[in-house]
């Protein structure tokens, strides 16, 4: 963030050179457009923007899932995106930055408007039972159909290993350290919290609002489906996957929304 002395304060300054970042899916790029507008709102986050002002995104899409099935399209959340159509990657751009980009690019790797309308066609008619699923469960935590014996079940199952944070592009809790980095000079430094640790929210006082486990776990799965919702008018699990692939007690924002619905919802 900055380091400091006993005669001045240096505070962090934008990178020099422009970030690339290649590989995003479509999925990532929502979260990463989400990442933008909570650091932007209320307070113009500048060691976030340091970096990511100069950032030029790169997607992956297409017939390139892990297993060969199809990716969506980002369809313009990124500069640059890479689409696979079983034979070669094709690209599309969305900015001045990703045609720029482009033109450095091998030639041979542009289709036809048409071939790139069946590939977005294909994309716009992916399945969407998994987005139906987090919006039901959303719903239900909104409605007050969950049970607290449900959290703690859940919680049961938690061994705080942090994982689901860290793996999810959308969380945004950090603390703030000071480190001695040469003489008398101290860096200041934020690193990425997790709402899973005992400590994350123990006041100076001694009193902690979020001690118990299952009063963690409901928070991490409220925060997203509902306590967002109201806040930024959706739901802030844009299904990347991340933390039910890491988590390894299964209980990943998806696989507990499945078990949310199946118990609770009604229509069932």
């Amino acid at each position: 963030m900055f380091c400091f002395d006993m005669d001045e304060i240096q505070m962090q300054q934008p990178v020099s050179k422009p970030l690339l970042v290649v590989g995003l899916t479509a999925a990532d790029a929502d979260c990463l457009e989400f990442v933008d507008r909570f650091f932007e709102t209320y307070y113009r986050d500048t060691i976030y923007f340091n970096k990511r002002d100069n950032a030029v995104i790169s997607c992956v899409s297409g017939w390139c899932d892990s297993d060969g099935g199809f990716m969506k399209i980002s369809g313009g959340k990124c500069d640059v995106e890479l689409v696979y159509d079983q034979k070669r990657f094709v690209i599309e751009t969305y900015s001045k930055t990703g045609r720029a980009l482009a033109e450095k690019m091998p030639s041979g790797i542009q289709v036809s408007l048409s071939e790139f309308q069946k590939l977005t066609d294909l994309s716009q008619d992916l399945p969407r039972e998994d987005e139906q699923l987090i919006q039901t469960a959303s719903r239900l935590i909104l409605d007050g159909k969950v049970p607290e014996e449900f959290w703690r079940e859940i919680a049961d199952r938690c061994i705080a290993c942090t994982a689901c944070n860290l793996a999810c592009p959308t969380c945004t809790c950090f603390d703030v350290f000071d480190q001695v980095s040469s003489g008398h000079t101290i860096e200041r430094w934020r690193l990425w919290d997790s709402c899973q640790l005992e400590g994350f929210a123990r006041e100076a006082s001694g009193h902690n609002p979020m001690g118990r486990e299952d009063t963690r776990t409901h928070r991490r799965i409220h925060h997203k489906l509902a306590a967002d919702v109201i806040r930024w008018g959706h739901v802030t699990c844009f299904l990347c996957g991340r933390c039910d692939r890491v988590c390894p007690t299964g209980i990943g924002i998806k696989a507990v929304c499945g078990e949310l619905v199946k118990r609770f919802n009604d229509a069932n």
